[in-house]
């Protein structure tokens, strides 16, 4: 009996150092010399990134308590009456302190949140890698005034490097703790850079613990990759000189008209992406109808793609068809009546209109031509 006692002792010690598992969290902040009934904000950034409060405090004899409950680790900013800033802190379901620096909130240190060390130490470190690159840009810079080679040829080295560091760091980072909600803010930072590298973002986040992307700011991460990326590829694919992406459509009559059996039977083809709804798209249209009637015995072919079908068309096919006639186009015409459809999104189309020219192979020669441009274009490729 004597030995067991020891060991349950140690066992007693062990549970009491573990940290305490909560299913909510609680901030207790420390606001001093600030006066009483400051209040205090828990914002979250809408999708403008704009704050908006999710819960108050107000402080009481420089003391203030947040209380609620996250599903996951969140990102949340903290601001405070009088105090210029804001605070981001991962708020996870723990008790946490929070000790407030009225005058620059930046300063201020929020303990107990292991997601907001880990952030905390993300941004430390980048901030680190950023701090060193503009020191050696400016010594390169001054290598470079007082035309010294040596260290010219020094320095630029050392840049290229510490550029690399830059890039590669976040997406390293992310590798590192993949199993941490964290590296979700890290993740929409990145969808930020102009130029990413979306399949590498792409592969980073099929690599994420389970626990991670089945979050709601997981799955909202995910769904702007994929529709990147898919943007992408449709870019590539309506560059001048590829073929343009094959579909088919019902006219309007019901029956299916691939865009191959227009290209094939012209010299040029105009694909008119449009609607009857659309301001802009009827005012072009009789710029069209002026080009089509001047061109189409020497080669010229429209088909209208129409993007009829948005919420709130009473009857889209009838007003579809209403516009033909009224605005008496008299080429091909096909529409899935579902808005901005799969055809619209392989040919990279988010407004209207926007058109395309291909050749009798269906290779793209122009795009994005209107008014008189359009005309002028479809001049020098005919006459």
């Amino acid at each position: 009996m004597k030995k067991l006692l020891p060991i349950i002792l140690i066992g007693i010690m062990m549970s009491s150092c573990q940290k305490e598992v909560r299913t909510d969290y609680i901030i207790e902040g420390t606001a001093k010399d600030v006066y009483n009934g400051i209040r205090v904000y828990l914002n979250e950034l809408d999708q403008r990134g704009r704050p908006v409060p999710v819960d108050t405090a107000i402080v009481l004899n420089g003391s203030f308590t947040f209380n609620g409950k996250v599903p996951y680790p969140k990102l949340y900013f903290l601001t405070m009456n009088g105090s210029p800033g804001r605070i981001p802190l991962m708020i996870e379901n723990t008790k946490m302190t929070l000790d407030v620096d009225k005058k620059i909130l930046s300063n201020s240190i929020l303990s107990g949140s292991d997601s907001h060390d880990l952030l905390h130490e993300f941004n430390t470190t980048l901030n680190k890698i950023k701090e060193d690159l503009n020191t050696v840009s400016k010594n390169y810079s001054d290598a470079q005034f007082l035309r010294d080679s040596v260290n010219m040829k020094s320095d630029k080295v050392v840049l290229e490097k510490l550029q690399e560091k830059l890039a590669n760091y976040p997406f390293d980072f992310i590798e590192e703790h993949s199993n941490s909600n964290t590296v979700l803010e890290i993740f929409q930072s990145q969808l930020r850079v102009a130029n990413a590298d979306y399949p590498k973002i792409k592969t980073l986040f099929d690599n994420l613990d389970q626990s991670v992307k089945i979050t709601q700011k997981g799955i909202t991460i995910k769904s702007i990759i994929e529709q990147t990326i898919a943007k992408i590829e449709a870019q590539k694919n309506t560059a001048i000189g590829a073929i343009a992406p094959p579909f088919s459509a019902p006219d309007p009559e019901g029956k299916e008209l691939a865009i191959s059996e227009v290209y094939s039977k012209g010299k040029i083809t105009i694909i008119d992406f449009w609607a009857a709804w659309c301001g802009p798209c009827r005012r072009e249209n009789p710029n069209l109808v002026k080009i089509y009637d001047q061109y189409h015995d020497k080669g010229l072919e429209i088909i209208g793609v129409s993007l009829d079908g948005r919420r709130g068309q009473q009857n889209p096919k009838e007003a579809w068809i209403k516009a033909i006639e009224d605005d008496k186009l008299t080429w091909n015409h096909v529409s899935n009546l579902t808005y901005f459809d799969k055809i619209a999104q392989s040919y990279n189309v988010n407004a209207i209109p926007a058109m395309f020219i291909l050749d009798d192979k269906g290779a793209i020669i122009a795009k994005n031509l209107r008014g008189k441009a359009l005309e002028l274009k479809v001049a020098e490729l005919l006459n």
